[in-house]
Order: structure tokens, then sequence, then C-alpha cells
């Protein structure tokens, strides 16, 4: 199809070959047919306004037709004629702007002799800028910003002699500028930003002295700014994002004619005191931010002097009264805290200030959320309730949120912008993400754009940023040339140099990009620091379309990233719900630390466990233990209602189970007396909670600490299991080896203890022992009576001789003896020493309902003859990972004298 619409339209050119000899005033047949050449390569026609009977030098080619800023008027041409009715017409200016023109520049386009005038600007043109340019004499303007040109500057041009006007910017040149551009004495306008030059700017640009505008950002520039600018006539000058380095120009106070001066991240070590800025009586715009700049501000500046930025720097001092009239930005400088009281500035500089944030040991919130340039609120799928951000932000302004919990701030104004406004927003489905309603707006900074928490508690973050591009289209098209370039800098340490939004996501718009951080938040304040360093395009698709733009931010403890956001309670809350952990509202204690009761503001009573310092179980188990919870939810799980994480003592929040602990209302001082059916459906309920956990949960979790302590009973005394600071999660295709045992001595499994095979079916193991220890009314080990000293020889004992129903709790008076004989059976085939011969636990609950016939347990475990033998091995009874013994062991035991092989490797992880 693109080959048939070339032939077409150079054939619709190529009539004006027959036309011209039948017209007094025809063009130039040379020009005609280099014109129908270029139109036919790049794909263009000739519109019938100017090209009247197949004559290009016709219409409104040769009439008084603006060609500038007319959009029906392209392509064009412009021609003239000479030599009276017989006259001759050369084509002396040509645009075809913006049409998205693809290809190299033609080579017939040197034919074009008479050109003064040439316009190729935004498109997609590629390859080299062709040597024979130079042969184009007459030009005097010549544009071919925003293409894909590459390779070097020829140096040809030296011999456009009468050029007055040269745009390159935006394309792929590489190498420094040639020197020759140094012989366009008639130059008056260079545009050469975003257009990939480097080294140091040639001396003999110093003859240049006609020079109005130069703008020169986004390239690789080096050396010092040269002092030759000042003989220049410059209006207006822009060297923003090059590396240059040392002092302002010492002749730039000669420039008294600029209106515009922006020297933003140049590198620029100097004091302000160099430059005479009073004498600037037109300059309305003056960026010198992110450059090194010390000392005092000035004293006076132009009368027309109204908009200044002069953030990131080391400037000290006081602020001058010519402040009071104008638009002052001196974010993160050196000025002390008194700024605040400044009546000409904005109030809260202070916080603003380097090394100076407010609410200093005084946290308010742990997390926050904004959906960038909403209007409302949205809720993520991570949880977060994404907060509106719509307020204005002007040319040096910031704001924080009435709670206050975070805030914004925005230095510089859009250059040249139609409307200036920093709110872009699409339509769009956007790929790559669940959330693309976080998507539809975006907030865009013409400089610096900057995101705070306040008051947030110490501790490790997990900053999410999250963008995308959805003004470059993904075609070739001059609009695809577009780059948005910033950097990315987290509690002042850049993560992310030229950054590009559209080239991260593989190329393409509309597509989702999520940078995600781990930072330190130490002194209750962070800041999200997104600077557009002048790099990228600055003009598509429209003037004053940069710089920084964001969709959504999130700032979450690091816990958070590994299991989403539980409820987050504050220290304060509970410790006021405790009576400040009141020794009367203790719940227990153990090896992690201590259990209390309290009571919410909104009248929930609750566990909070609070980590100790000397805890072992560290922020590690606690991870787990939150990750665990939050990601299982079932009737026999204890409910985590969330968490605190101020401090140096976390603090998980429970619901509260009001009958405790199994093992404290079997065998505890103030044991009840827990009827049969109460335990058999406490059995059968850790059952049917270690199931879900094996088999029926999203997650696979071996819990690795059942035991009674850990199982708790609700007001009805059903019971849930909680402590999961040991769990892990599995893979039912695999087994694991752990190179530390952790749990709890008189539960583990002979396998994992002796050699840290880990499946599941350690639980398992272990909920044998419970379910002996429930039917028993007694631990797995106890020296009340000499003759029963461990439950599993003492009820094997019972077992093999036919009496295994004596092992039932005496303070009994009545049981379902089917009932309990099944238990019984469950147990002992749960506690079999090889785990293959275990059952799984959905099997155990279909047997202790019945649904499934327990067998008979044919073989006594060897793990049993071997302590026998051995007279029994009290450590493996009596100790539990906190190293607190649970009872004495048994005097003078062969067992406290010398520990079995099967002993001697068991490490733990939780002591």
């Amino acid at each position: 199809m693109g080959r048939r619409r070339q032939v077409l339209h150079g054939a619709a050119l190529s009539l004006l070959l027959l036309a011209a000899v039948a017209d007094a005033q025809q063009t130039d047949p040379g020009d005609a047919a280099a014109l129908n050449a270029v139109f036919a390569k790049l794909g263009q026609k000739a519109l019938s306004s100017w090209n009247i009977s197949g004559d290009p030098c016709t219409g409104a080619a040769t009439d008084n037709t603006n060609i500038d800023n007319n959009p029906p008027f392209n392509p064009a041409i412009k021609c003239e004629c000479t030599g009276g009715n017989a006259s001759v017409c050369r084509v002396t200016r040509l645009k075809i702007y913006a049409l998205d023109a693809v290809g190299p520049i033609p080579e017939e386009l040197r034919n074009l002799t008479a050109l003064t005038n040439l316009d190729l600007s935004q498109n997609y043109l590629t390859g080299p800028l062709p040597s024979f340019i130079g042969e184009l004499t007459r030009m005097q303007y010549m544009s071919f910003g925003i293409n894909a040109l590459s390779g070097p500057l020829p140096k040809e041009l030296r011999n456009l002699t009468d050029l007055v006007s040269l745009s390159v910017s935006s394309n792929n040149f590489s190498g420094s500028l040639p020197s020759e551009l140094g012989d366009l004495a008639k130059l008056e306008q260079l545009y050469i930003d975003s257009a990939g030059f480097s080294g140091p700017l040639p001396s003999s640009l110093s003859k240049l002295t006609k020079m109005k505008t130069l703008w020169a950002s986004d390239n690789d520039f080096t050396g010092q700014i040269p002092d030759y600018i000042g003989t220049w006539n410059l209006t207006d000058l822009r060297f923003q994002g090059n590396s240059f380095q040392g002092p302002l120009p010492a002749t730039l106070s000669n420039l008294i004619q600029l209106t515009s001066l922006v020297l933003r991240n140049c590198r620029i070590s100097d004091t302000l005191l160099s430059v005479n800025f009073s004498k600037f009586t037109s300059l309305n715009l003056l960026f010198l931010g992110n450059n090194s700049l010390s000392g005092s501000l000035p004293s006076s500046v132009g009368s027309m002097l109204k908009n200044l930025d002069f953030s990131y720097n080391q400037l000290t001092g006081s602020v001058p009264s010519w402040a009071r009239n104008s638009q002052l930005n001196l974010v993160a400088n050196n000025f002390g805290a008194d700024i605040s009281s400044n009546s000409a500035l904005p109030t809260g500089l202070d916080c603003l200030q380097r090394n100076t944030p407010c609410f200093l040991g005084s946290p308010k919130s742990s997390s926050f959320a904004v959906d960038c340039g909403s209007d409302r609120p949205i809720s993520g799928s991570d949880n977060s309730l994404y907060e509106p951000d719509a307020v204005t932000l002007g040319a040096a302004s910031y704001y924080v949120t009435g709670e206050p919990t975070w805030g914004a701030s925005n230095v510089g104004r859009f250059m040249d912008a139609s409307n200036g406004s920093s709110i872009i927003y699409s339509s769009h489905q956007f790929l790559n993400t669940l959330d693309t309603e976080l998507f539809r707006n975006a907030r865009m900074s013409p400089s610096s754009l900057r995101y705070y928490g306040i008051g947030l508690e110490n501790g490790n973050y997990t900053v999410t940023l999250q963008f995308a591009e959805f003004a470059f289209p993904d075609a070739q098209s001059w609009k695809s040339r577009g780059r948005r370039v910033f950097d990315i800098y987290v509690q002042g340490e850049r993560k992310e140099q030229n950054f590009d939004i559209r080239k991260v996501a593989g190329g393409k718009s509309y597509t989702a990009v999520r940078k995600q951080y781990t930072v330190p938040v130490t002194k209750n304040f962070l800041e999200i620091h997104l600077f557009w360093a002048g790099k990228g395009t600055c003009c598509i698709p429209d003037q004053g379309y940069y710089g920084p733009a964001i969709s959504a931010l999130s700032a979450t403890p690091k816990l958070y990233s590994i299991v989403g956001r539980p409820n987050v309670l504050s220290y304060g809350e509970l410790r006021s719900a405790t009576d400040n952990f009141s020794p009367n509202n203790l719940l227990g204690q153990g090896g992690y630390g201590s259990v209390y009761k309290g009571k919410l503001t909104d009248g929930r009573f609750v566990a909070v466990k609070q980590l100790s310092e000397a805890s072992h179980q560290g922020k590690k188990e606690f991870a787990t233990e939150i990750e665990t919870i939050s990601r299982v939810q079932h009737r026999n799980l204890v409910k985590l209602y969330g968490c605190c994480l101020e401090g140096n003592k976390p603090l998980l929040v429970y619901e509260c189970l009001e009958n405790g602990s199994l093992d404290h209302a079997l065998f505890g001082k103030g044991k009840s007396s827990l009827d049969w059916p109460t335990r058999f459906e406490i059995c059968l309920g850790v059952a049917r909670g270690l199931s879900y956990l094996h088999e029926e949960s999203s997650i696979r979790v071996v819990h690795r600490d059942i035991k009674a302590s850990n199982i708790l009973l609700d007001a009805n005394l059903n019971p849930k299991i909680s402590d999961f600071g040991l769990a892990k999660l599995y893979d039912d295709q695999k087994t694991h080896v752990s190179t530390k045992v952790a749990g709890t001595f008189g539960y583990l499994a002979p396998e994992y203890a002796m050699r840290g095979h880990m499946t599941e079916k350690i639980d398992v193991f272990a909920f044998g022992v419970v379910v002996l220890e429930t039917l028993a009314g007694r631990p797995n080990y106890s020296t009340e009576d000499e003759n029963k000293v461990y439950i599993f020889e003492w009820v094997w004992e019972l077992y093999e001789n036919n009496h295994p129903l004596d092992m039932v709790d005496q303070r009994l008076e009545e049981f379902d003896s089917e009932e309990a004989l099944r238990a019984i059976k469950v147990s002992l085939l749960c506690t079999q020493g090889s785990p293959h011969q275990r059952p799984s636990m959905s099997r155990v609950v279909a047997m202790l309902t019945g649904d499934v016939e327990a067998p008979d347990v044919v073989t006594k475990p060897s793990y049993i003859t071997e302590w026998q033998i051995t007279g029994g091995n009290t450590t493996y009874m009596s100790t539990d990972v906190s190293g607190q013994p649970s009872s004495a062991p048994r005097p003078n035991s062969p067992s406290s004298r010398t520990s079995s092989p099967f002993l001697s490797s068991v490490m733990d992880e939780g002591r």
C-alpha cells in the first residue's frame, strides 16, 4: 500500500512536467523534478491549493498565503518568480512538518538550490544529515528538529553563511559540535537540545556575536561554560542537564538583555556574588537549581525578575526583601529553622531544608499511599487506600495533607507550555497492572517533584513507585520520538539515573512500570524525589511536555512486602489497651516474649504478643508469623487482628481467646475439668486446622511447633492453632532438610530431630502427642508416677497389654469408649517412627469422625525400644526451644549422664 501511494503521489506531481510548458509562468523544471522525487520518497502528496493544473508554483505557493502556523497548508512550498511574463519560478520554501514522513533525507533535495527556508521537523527521518546540505547556500532558516537522524553534524554547514536559525534538536547525533559552526556569522538562533552532542563547546563559537537564542540542554557538554557567551547578544539561554564544571561565566553580567536564563543541573560551583543580578533589567526567569552554589542570596535583583529557583544548592543566610514579590524556591538548602518565620515565603520551608526533618521523635503513622493527580481515593489490589492528590502546584510550591501524614512539593515552571498543567489524564486501558484506575491520572513536574512522608515510624520501608507513559504512541511517528527522562532519589540516594518509563516498559506506552526500593526511615521522615535533570525531549507531543511523571506511590513497612497490609495499630494504642503491659494482664510467657490481654478502643478484647529483646525469634520469625496468619483463614486457626512495628519490641495482636491454652486447661495450676465431648472435639478441631494448613490452604504450611501450649481455646472451648513463629511454607512435591531443627522437644518427630528431615508429617507426629496428652490429662513427660514418666512408654505398655483405655484421664466421670479407643489408635499411628507410616491429616480427620476405620497399630516404634534399652532420654522429653525445662528430669537416670546419638546432633533455631 505504501509503494502504491508513493507512485500515485509521484504521478500527480509528474503532470507538472507536461503542464509547465503550456503556462507562461512555470516552475523551474529542475526544481519540479527534485520536488517530485522528494515527495515520492517521503510519501507526501502535493496539495491542490498550490499545485494547480500540476504546476507546483501556482496558487497559494505564489500568493500572500502564510506558510507558518497554518496546519491546512502542509506540506507546502513557496516560490519566487523572475523574468516578467515568461518567468521561471524557483522553490524557496519547503515545509513537511509533523507528517510522520519516514526514511532518509532524499538525495534530490540538493537540487532545490534556491531554498531559503526548510522545515522537515517532527517527522521520523533517519540516517545522517547529509553533507550536501552545505550546497544549499541560500539557506536562512533550517529545521530538522525531532527526528531520528544520527551520526556527526556535517562540517559542510559552514557554507551556509546566510543561516539565521538552525534546529537539530531531539535527534540521535553523536560527537562534538564541529568548529566550523563558528563560521555562521549571521546565526541568531541555535537549537541543539537533546541532540546527543558531547565534549567542550568549540572556541570558534565566540565569533557568533549575533546569537540571541541558544537551547543546548540535555547533551553531555563538558568543561567550563565559556566566558565568550558574555559577548553574544543573548536573550534566552538554556544549558540545563550538561556536564559542565567550574564557576559561572565571569561575563554573565554582560548579558543585560536576557529574559530567560536556565543553568539548572550544570555542576556549577560558585557563589551568587560573582554575578550582578541587578543588571538584568529584562530577566523574568532565573533557574540555577541543582548546582553547588554556596553563600548568601543576592542583595538585589532586576525589577522584572519574578521567578527564581535556587533549590538543591548549599545556600545559607537570610532572605532579602525582594523575595516578598517573587516566586522563590529555596528547597533543599542550608537555611536555618527561622526561615519559616519569614512572611515573604510559604510556611513550612524549614521542613524542606537539608538535614532538618520535622516531627522528629513524634511518629504519627506507619504508611501512606497516593494516587498522584487523582481527585478521589482508590483502593488498590495491595489493600492500600490511595489518597487523592489533585492540588495545583505552582512554580515553587508545596502542600501537606491535613492529618498530616504526607506532602508534596514542586519546583519549576513549564517552559513555553500552552497551559502549564501538571496533571495529565488518559482513559486508555493499561497493561501489566491490576489497578488500571491508578494510572488514569499522573502528576508531572517541569523540574523537581518531591513526595514526603511525615512522622513515620522509624524502620525499614518498602517504597513502591508506579509509572506509565501515555503521550508517546507505539508507532513510527514523530510523536513516538518523545523521551521522558528523569532521575529517582529515595532518602537522598539516587536509585535510578536517566529513568525512561517507556524504555523500561519495553518501548511500550500504556504499560505499567513498578519500581520498589527498601530504604531506612531513621528520623521519622521519608523523601521521594523525582528530578528532571534537563534530559529528554521538551516539546513532544506539545510544548512544555517533559519532566518527571508518576501515577501512584506507596510507602509501607518492609514486612508488608511479604504479607500485604495487616491492620497496623500504634504502640500507644496497645500500651493503653494493656494498661501499660500490666502484669495483671499477663496471659502467658515463653521464649519469644510475653502475651498480654488488652481491650481496644472499639471494645474488642485482644491478646498482644510482645516480642522480647532477648528473644531469638527475632524479626525473621515475627515476619513469618504475620505472613502465615495473614494468608490462612480457618475456624481452627487463631485470627490475627493486626500488628505494631514501632521500636525494638514488635507486637502481634490476636483475637483474645478467653480460656487460654490447652496445656493450661489440662495440666496447669488452674486446670479445668474438660469433659469427654469437649476433649474429643478439641482433638478433632486441631486435626481439621492442620488438615487445612497441609492440604486445603492456598499456601501449604508446616507449623513445626504443634504442642498443647499452642492450642488456644475460645469461649466455647473450640480449639485454635496459634504461634506460627516457626512455620514454614512447603511444596508437596518436595521434602526439606533443615540444618537447624526448630520446635519443642517432646513433640519432635525422630527424623526431624535427628536428620532435620522436614515434611508435614512432623506436624502429624506432634498432633499424636497432643492427642495422648489431651486424653490422659497429663504432659508427655511427668515425674508424678515413676512408672508413667514417659507417656509413649506408658501408653504402649497399656496398649500391648490390651488395656489402652486405662490411659484416659481418671478425672473423667464418663467417656465414649469407642471414640476414646479410636483416638488412641490414631495417636499411636500418628507417632510412628517412620513418616511414611503416619497418615495425612485429612485421613486423621476421617478416622476420628469414624468415616474411615482406624487400623490396629501392630508395630511399636523403634525409638520406644531404644529408650527402654538406654533407660530413656530426658533431654529429648523435657526441653523446649526456649531453653526452659517443662518439668524436671528424673534423678540419676542414665540419660542425665549420657546423651544418645539420636539427640547429639539436634540443633534448634528458637533459642
